[in-house]
This record gives structure tokens, sequence and C-alpha cells, in this order.
């Protein structure tokens, strides 16, 4: 049995070392051959560098290059492709994901799990974040077609056939969290308690996390585009109910001359209204348009293996 370790990696140059001697020590402690494939997100420090070292020391590490930043969802599929195991595990490269839980996800995986789920407790998070994060998976689960959990993310263990089945989905626009919802399979939980990023800053910014959060919510489903409809329908309702109001009002009390107020908020609901429809409406077609093009999920720039298999 062979077990890949698949680790994105974007600016952990100072972390690398760290991380592959805990690799290394938590392999040791399991029967079974390892492989680790780091995958370099188009890094601007020394990342690169650092993993050919670590190639040139340890036959094991495997690592791929991209040829500039595309994102994580990117690297981290460049590194599934290319792993060998009958069993891959996911973890990020900043040693937050402890490597010494690896051990206890393949006993879930050796009792019949194909996806073994390692949920974090979220106990270093700011409480601003636990509390926006909360938020999020509620709002998400009510519109998305799958069942999204929080605390759990990429870290997990995906069994070959589990693998094949993730592989097998080729959209351009991925959303790995509700990707594996969806190819259902066996399923165990693993908590834990998240580490602390030891060097670098993390490279997703409020603004990262929130284009993640919305195509979260616009990869699983099509009901922002039927709201488009009931907010349609309950506009034109409210103003055949203003239009019947004022009706009654003018025989009632006579003709009085309209608002300059009612007027301005009428327009600006109303035009707000139209725009954020048009946005919803746009944000779909924008996805159709980019998975109409069939390009690459990413570009190899260097590796020291047979490049990943790119879709046809």
């Amino acid at each position: 049995m062979i077990t890949s370790i698949v680790v994105p990696c974007y600016g952990e140059a100072d972390g690398l070392p760290i991380l592959h001697a805990r690799l290394a020590a938590m392999s040791e402690t399991v029967e079974t051959d390892m492989e680790f494939v780091f995958v370099d997100d188009g890094s601007t420090d020394d990342t690169p560098a650092v993993l050919r070292k670590l190639a040139e020391s340890d036959a094991r590490v495997k690592y791929i290059a991209l040829s500039r930043n595309f994102g994580k969802e990117a690297a981290m599929l460049a590194g599934l492709r290319a792993a060998r195991g009958d069993a891959v595990v996911i973890m990020d490269a900043d040693l937050q994901h402890p490597p010494e839980l690896v051990p206890r996800l393949l006993e879930e995986h050796r009792a019949g799990a194909d996806q073994v789920v390692a949920r974090r407790d979220r106990t270093n998070d700011s409480p601003l974040r636990r509390t926006l994060s909360r938020f999020y998976f509620r709002a998400v689960n009510s519109v998305v077609d799958v069942r999204l959990v929080d605390g759990e993310g990429d870290f997990r263990l995906l069994s070959r056939r589990a693998l094949d089945a993730l592989l097998s989905l080729t959209e351009y626009n991925r959303f790995s969290k509700g990707l594996f919802a969806w190819i259902g399979f066996p399923v165990a939980v693993v908590p834990f308690q998240s580490g602390v990023r030891e060097h670098g800053r993390s490279s997703w910014s409020l603004e990262s996390l929130v284009n993640y959060g919305v195509d979260g919510i616009l990869s699983f489903n099509s009901k922002p585009l039927r709201s488009a409809i009931h907010a349609g329908v309950l506009l034109v309702l409210g103003s055949v109910a203003y239009l019947v109001w004022q009706i009654v009002n003018a025989v009632t009390a006579g003709v009085e001359t309209p608002g300059y107020l009612t007027s301005i908020a009428a327009i600006i609901g109303l035009g707000g209204a139209q725009m954020i429809l048009l946005g919803i409406i746009g944000e779909y077609v924008g996805r159709i348009f980019l998975e109409s093009k069939r390009r690459p999920h990413f570009i190899v720039k260097e590796s020291n293996l047979d490049p990943p298999r790119q879709p046809r």
C-alpha cells in the first residue's frame, strides 16, 4: 500500500524543512510506503529551491512547480492528479494541519471509510472569524445542494476510488469542499485542534475569502437565479399595492403633489434590485464563459516526475 501526502505550497520556504521533518518522523510510525507530493503554486520566495533540495535528500519527495499562481484549488488538483497512492491525504504546508494526525486517518480508512475528514475546532481562530464562519455555513447550507460542515476543510484522506471519482469532475470553477461532499462514499470524522502558523502570513485576504465564499454559494445550486424571479414578483406586487394605495388616498383625501423623497427612494430601490439581480445572472454567465474555454486548470513549469495529466 502506498500513501500519498499532497501539500499545496505558496510562500512556504521557511516552513517546508520543518514540515518535511515531521512528515518523515510520522512515516516511521505507519506500516505503509509514503510519497510526499509538494505543489508550488507560483511562489515568489525560495519555495521551489527548497523543494529541489528536499527532493535531492529524500527520494519520497515529489514536487511540481506551476508556471504562475493559479490558486490553491488548481495546486491541489495538480497534486491529486500526480499522486500514485492507494490512499491520498491533503494537507496545508503551514503546519496548521498536524502531520501526526495522519496515522489516525489511516486507521479510519482501514476500517472502511473512503473519506476521512479532519474536523478542526477553530480554537486558534479569532472570535470574529469564528462568528463569520458559523454565519457563512448556515447561509450556504440553506441554499446549496450538498451539506457543508463548519471546521471540515481540505485536510482529509481519500481512498483511490474516491479520488478517481473526484478527478472525473473536470469543471473549471472548482469548490473542493462541495466536491468532496458531492462524490459521497462512506465518511469518517477525526476531530483535531488546529496548529498555529509558525512562519509567514496567510495568503488569504478578506477579499479572497469573500470570493471563495461566493464560489461556494454559486457552484452547487441555481437558487440565486430563481430568487431573481421571486424578487421580481415581490416588486410587481409591491408596486401594485402602492398604486392601489395612491388611488384610494386620492379618492378619500384628494390629489396631493407626489413627494420628491418617495420618487427618489423608489428609483434607488428598484435600480439597486436590478443591479443585484443582474450581478447574480452575470456570475453564472461568467462561469459558463470560463467553462466553455476548456483551458487547463494549471500549467507545469518544473517537476521531478512526469507532468500531471491535463484534461483533453
